[in-house]
């Protein structure tokens, strides 16, 4: 074998294995993309959505509250009075007296439902009976005589309000109710003419602090207006020295406002 063939035959094989291995680097080798020379954007973040379980998680809220009352008594003397009433062929009714709330409230959260509201609020109730003279004969001169218990409490609640679903809740617990003023307003009329008006006072006739406990439901908007409705149920008899047994009953519908 000469030596021009014998170096033909390396060099062809050089080149081969040279092709291989470029190729081979080729195949193996990342992808490299361009940089990127204009100005850097920031990538939008999508953020999920949060939602209040109910008012309970937003903190201490202080706030007013108002509304209506519709109040009666209850208890063995009312009973003996519509007992009379009876005897009376509706010469004698017993009415609601209808009254105003207003106060303050703190609502102090103890978990995502629960939460604790101490208030204090003005609250009239009391009772009415109305009697007219029970002969046809004297129908004529429409005379009637109404007495209206007006009593004004200083109502001291302790409510524990548990959230059933984002804003509605129902409510209940004890309530102190201090005695502000006691008044029995007398009307005698007759030929739509007012013929007798004139207040007692008979405060010291009542005891000084009443106990009930109180219950409802309500609804407190996201924006801090809220709704509520509940029933006050006294337990304590009314009259300071035992003469007569009565409680207090009110019926409450109230606007409310957290701040």
């Amino acid at each position: 074998m000469n030596t021009k063939r014998l170096f033909g035959r390396l060099a062809a094989a050089t080149l081969f294995v040279t092709a291989f291995a470029t190729a081979s680097e080729a195949q193996i080798q990342p992808h490299r993309v361009p940089a990127y020379t204009g100005k850097a954007q920031a990538r939008p973040v999508r953020s999920t959505p949060s939602y209040s379980t109910s008012s309970a998680t937003d903190g201490v809220k202080f706030g007013i509250r108002a509304g209506v009352n519709v109040a009666d008594w209850s208890g063995d003397a009312v009973s003996s009075v519509m007992d009379l009433a009876e005897y009376t062929n509706g010469a004698v009714t017993k009415e609601m007296k209808t009254g105003f709330h207003a106060g303050l409230y703190a609502t102090l959260p103890l978990g995502p439902r629960f939460a604790i509201e101490p208030g204090v609020a003005y609250s009239e109730k009391g009772t009415a009976l109305t009697g007219r003279i029970p002969l046809e004969q004297f129908d004529f001169l429409n005379a009637k005589v109404k007495a209206t218990a007006r009593m004004a409490y200083l109502d001291i609640p302790l409510l524990a309000k548990a959230y059933l679903t984002d804003g509605f809740y129902l409510y209940a617990g004890p309530q102190a109710s201090v005695l502000l003023s006691g008044k029995a307003r007398v009307n005698a009329s007759a030929l739509g003419f007012s013929a007798f008006n004139k207040d007692f006072d008979i405060k010291d006739q009542f005891r000084p602090v009443d106990f009930s406990v109180t219950g409802g439901l309500g609804y407190q908007f996201q924006n801090g207006l809220g709704l509520s409705a509940g029933y006050d149920y006294g337990l304590s008899s009314l009259d300071k020295n035992n003469n007569f047994d009565a409680q207090n009953r009110v019926i409450k519908a109230s606007v409310n406002y957290s701040f």
